[in-house]
Parts: C-alpha cells; structure tokens; sequence
C-alpha cells in the first residue's frame, strides 16, 4: 500500500467541540467499552469452556462475540485517548489500519449472521438431519470462509483509499471510514466509490436478504407443520435473540449505506457511533438475557468461580 500523497496524518474531530462535555463522554464510552468487553468477553469465555454450549448455534456466537470485541477495539480506544488529548490526530498509517479492521469486521459480522440465521433455518426445519448437516467440518468451514472474505474484502477498501491523493481539509469525525477519506480526496474517485456502493453493498446487503431468506422460509414451514400458536411461538422463541441482533445491526448500516445520497454529516456521525459503539454492547446482553443455555452457563462458571475463592479462603 504506497502512499502517493504528502498527507502524513488526519485530524480526528471526536463528538462534540464543547469541552465542559469532554469527561462526561469519555466516562460513558469507556463504560460502553468495558461493558462490551466484559459482556462478549463472557459470552466467549462460557462457549468455550462450556461443553453443553459446544453446538453449532454457540459456536457461531464464539465467533460473533470475537467480532464485536475487536470490533468495538478498533475505534473506541483512540476515541477515548482523543477525549483529552490536544493532538486529536492519526497518521495516515494508522487511519488506513483502522479502515481495513473496520471494514474487515463489519463484513464479517454480517455474513456471520446469514450464517447463523442458516444454522436456525437447518435446525427449525430440518431438525432430524441438523446433526448431519451442521457437522463440526461445515461449522469450521462456514466460519474460515466469512472471516477470508471479509479480510480480503476490507483489504481492496484499504490498498485502493491508500492510493489517493488527498487535498484540503483533513479532518474526521470520529473514526476512518472510506466515505469520509473519499470526500476529502482530490481527483478520480469513480472506481472508490464503486466499491463502496456496488461490493461493500452487496457484501452487507446480500447477507440481509439470506437472513430473511431463511427466516421467511422458517415461518413459512412452521405454519405448514403446525397451527398451533404455542407451538409456533415455542420454534420461533429460539430466533428471537438472532433476529433481535440482525435489526440492531443492520438499522444503522442501512442509515448510512442507503442512504450516501443524503450528504448528511449528522446523520452519518450517529450511526457511525451506533454499529461502532453501541452495537457490540447490546449482542451479548440480548443473548445472555434471552438465552437459558447461556444464562445457565455463565451461573455455572461464577458458582465455580466463587467455590474455589471460598476453598481458597478456607485455607
């Protein structure tokens, strides 16, 4: 990735301008910071450890949980460091990393949800041959290929944007992201923003529409087997915390990508902070209060946890 330009940093805007504000944000983001660790960092921890969680769904959810970790790492921390600091900028090396890391794990995450909502489809629907069908080989291969994908996708987005030449301002809001490098750059930006529109909307979008795929598929087949309600609400009740996150995920991805002919800044800045920082919050508490099995796991890792203090104290 050579640097044609003589640009050597950009100049991070941050949230606001008032500084009286400045330590309220960074206590509120560094709470959504350590509770987003803290929460995936769990759910993580008791897929892993736990074998009654070593199926399929909670395999995928290791690996969701992975995401949204470093996902909310790649901006949060230079965020908060900006929130005191009077040097707010990044070098031009730094803003490329952090646009592939971003684009690299957003397009992960969402083929990782096509691929969950795939894996409910199979277990709703094909449930006497859901053993045979999600084989651990599958699962393994499922999950190498969203994360390859994704890679090389956020690599064409970086080595392409690294080839600019950038004119004028070179001030951001909040984090690097191909829209804003794009508006700051000077000369042909035609094939850039092809790829933003045409790749990165098909490899954010086309996994939606596997997603509902799968769940109108789901419904469609509950309602031919069975017409009783409680039996219904039973099959789909185990959809609900995917579902839930697909909409937390998807709702600012659409805000932004759908809508590029808007031109709003505002518009922009707070969805940037709800699928950047909000977001991989919100996944492990709506799985962890939905889901029994995880709930259940996570007892059984604090009970352990707090026997073997006691056994400790006692000696």
């Amino acid at each position: 990735m050579l640097n044609q330009t003589s640009v050597t940093a950009f100049l991070l805007l941050g949230v606001t301008d008032i500084q009286a504000l400045q330590p309220y944000l960074f206590v509120v983001f560094l709470a959504i910071y350590v509770v987003s660790v803290a929460g995936n960092g769990a759910v993580l921890l008791v897929v892993v450890s736990d074998p009654r969680l070593h199926l399929p769904m909670y395999f995928f959810l290791g690996n969701l949980s992975c995401l949204d970790i470093c996902y909310s790492t790649v901006t949060l921390p230079k965020m908060l460091e900006n929130f005191f600091s009077t040097h707010k900028a990044i070098s031009f090396l730094g803003c490329i990393t952090q646009l592939h890391f971003f684009h690299f794990l957003g397009s992960t995450e969402a083929m990782l949800l096509a691929v969950m909502a795939f894996d409910r489809f199979v277990a709703i629907c094909r449930p006497l041959h859901y053993s045979v069908i999600m084989n651990y080989q599958l699962c393994t291969q499922m999950a190498v290929t969203v994360w390859t994908i994704g890679f090389f996708h956020a690599l064409l987005h970086s080595m392409m944007t690294s080839r600019l030449n950038f004119c004028g301002s070179h001030q951001i809001h909040h984090f690097c992201d191909v829209k804003p490098l794009l508006e700051l750059a000077c000369g042909n930006t035609e094939l850039n923003q092809w790829l933003l529109n045409t790749v990165t909307g098909t490899i954010a979008m086309g996994p939606f529409f596997l997603t509902l795929l799968s769940y109108f598929s789901i419904i469609i087949s509950l309602f031919s087997k069975t017409h009783s309600c409680s039996a219904l609400h039973k099959a789909l009740s185990t959809c609900a915390s995917h579902f839930m996150v697909v909409i937390v995920f998807y709702a600012p991805v659409v805000f932004t990508y759908i809508s590029l002919a808007s031109g709003s800044s505002m518009q922009d800045q707070v969805a940037a902070i709800m699928y950047t920082v909000v977001t991989p919050m919100l996944n492990p508490l709506i799985y962890t209060l939905r889901n029994k099995d995880v709930k259940a796991a996570l007892n059984r890792v604090f009970r352990r946890t707090d026997d073997l203090s006691k056994f400790r104290a006692h000696f």
